[in-house]
């Protein structure tokens, strides 16, 4: 007989921990694993003498489940997720909802959602974000695909999610087809800039104002406090003031070679697809690439020299000068994740609440910080928000850290100390506030070597003239279209 709400494949540690948060709120979770013993340790385990179904084959998985069926994969992203939507089908029956909660590409929901919608069921990608603690106590779920199917899973969904302290859920539905795994794609993306950028600011500090690990705990424990107070600044002060049983700061004992599981890299393949300047989260991605050939840069510190300077000036100074210039990046990675979901909204012909979306991320995920509340505010006062960066708020914090932000990159940059994150950042809140830059230059070289022609300031947009630079040239030009 029927008595599941919800079935749950891969018992993993996020599946595991999704389905303890999942009976704690008082539903019953049918169980599978493709190692079929995964199951009989868990119910035997974690989940004794709780409201689970255990089950050892997708059959008796779909039998014990409430109609319409909802069955809920955390499986390795890729061709397994392809593989169980197989296995699904033929057990399943027209209204069922497939849901995808892994690190899917948005690209391959938008092609499993209408591969499933054209058997007659209903499909959801949703972005789950909070690593395994999140999952067990409340992730911020990020959920899109067949809108018809949001009814079926709300409940479920809004009560294993995080909430907010005034206790709004961290899911909402975001848009039709790959939205929801678009939206943790970007999130990812800032995930990875803000990972890098508190780095550099450890590193400056570290190599360049020679704090050690103990001042920087103190550092980063009043930065806590903060404007900004968020959960990957909580956990850096706990990595800086961990010590192993030999009494060794571990930090310290850790490989400086990054890894990186993809989500980062979509998000730049995805901006340039798109035609957005995702620096920031550009630069992020490539710094990990670049710890990664550790035995190349060893090799290197032996033989390239640098002319670079000592630190003689106030370190205080320079530790707030840091914390401004880390606010002040920060809010160039959202405003330009944010770019990027606009540019897709209009693509894909998705409608994404951009403040639902910041209130979404407050809790649970990752990159939950305070100032996200912000974000909120600026959306919910002007929907049409073209970039966070001339919002009012944002616009005078901008204009408050500048000086401090500036000063932080040139020490760096006179020290040897690199920054691309924060660096890059600065650069892009100088272009975006230029009304004129050099690419009128640029426009001329491009037809120079090759006609491919150009607007002009004093004549209306989209009318394109070609100039015969050399005197040798003809009158033919290039097509234009930009890519």
């Amino acid at each position: 007989m029927a008595q599941a709400d919800i079935g749950l494949i891969g018992l993993a540690v996020m599946g595991e921990n999704l389905v303890l948060n999942m009976e704690s709120k008082g539903f019953t979770v049918a169980v599978f694993n493709r190692t079929v013993d995964k199951v009989d340790a868990f119910i035997q385990g974690r989940g004794k003498g709780k409201n689970f179904v255990g089950c050892h084959t997708i059959e008796e998985l779909v039998k014990s489940l409430k109609r319409p069926r909802k069955v809920m994969m955390l499986v390795k992203a890729g061709q397994p997720v392809d593989d169980f939507i197989e296995k699904l089908l033929p057990h399943l029956e027209k209204g069922d909802i497939i849901i995808d909660g892994g690190n899917s590409h948005f690209p391959d929901t938008i092609r499993r959602a209408q591969y499933v919608e054209s058997k007659g069921l209903l499909y959801i990608g949703t972005g789950v974000s909070g690593g395994e603690e999140g999952a067990l106590k409340g992730p911020s779920m990020m959920p899109g695909g067949s809108p018809a199917a949001w009814p079926f899973v709300k409940d479920i969904f809004q009560k294993i999610c995080a909430h907010t302290e005034s206790g709004e859920p961290c899911c909402d539905w975001v848009g039709e087809n790959g939205a929801g795994h678009f939206v943790k794609m970007v999130h990812n993306g800032i995930e990875y800039g803000d990972m890098q950028m508190i780095c550099e600011t450890y590193d400056l500090m570290k190599r360049g104002l020679g704090l050690s690990n103990e001042e920087m705990h103190k550092v980063f424990t009043e930065w806590n406090q903060s404007e900004l107070d968020s959960y990957l600044i909580e956990i850096t002060r706990d990595i800086l003031g961990f010590k192993n049983e030999e009494g060794q700061d571990v930090v310290d004992l850790i490989l400086d070679a990054a890894g990186q599981k993809g989500t980062g890299k979509w998000t730049v393949v995805a901006a340039l697809d798109s035609g957005q300047p995702l620096t920031l989260i550009g630069e992020a991605v490539f710094a990990r690439c670049l710890s990664a050939i550790k035995e190349e840069r060893v090799q290197a510190a032996k033989v390239i020299k640098a002319d670079v300077a000592e630190f003689t000036g106030d370190k205080s100074q320079m530790i707030t000068d840091l914390r401004k210039a880390l606010y002040a990046a920060k809010i160039v990675s959202y405003a330009q994740g944010y770019q990027l979901m606009r540019a897709a909204a209009k693509e894909y012909q998705w409608n994404l609440n951009y403040g639902g979306i910041a209130l979404m991320w407050r809790g649970g995920c990752i990159i939950r910080s305070k100032f996200l509340g912000k974000i909120k505010e600026a959306f919910d006062n002007n929907r049409g928000l073209t970039n966070l960066l001339v919002d009012p708020f944002f616009k005078d914090v901008m204009e408050a850290n500048q000086a401090s932000w500036r000063r932080v990159v040139t020490l760096g940059v006179t020290l040897g100390i690199p920054m691309p994150a924060i660096s890059s950042a600065l650069a892009y809140f100088d272009g975006y506030r230029s009304e004129r830059l050099p690419a009128n230059l640029l426009q001329a070289q491009r037809d120079y070597f090759g006609a491919h022609t150009y607007e002009r300031v004093d004549k209306p947009r989209g009318e394109f003239f070609h100039t015969n630079w050399t005197g040798r040239g003809g009158d033919t030009k290039a097509s234009t279209y930009t890519v």
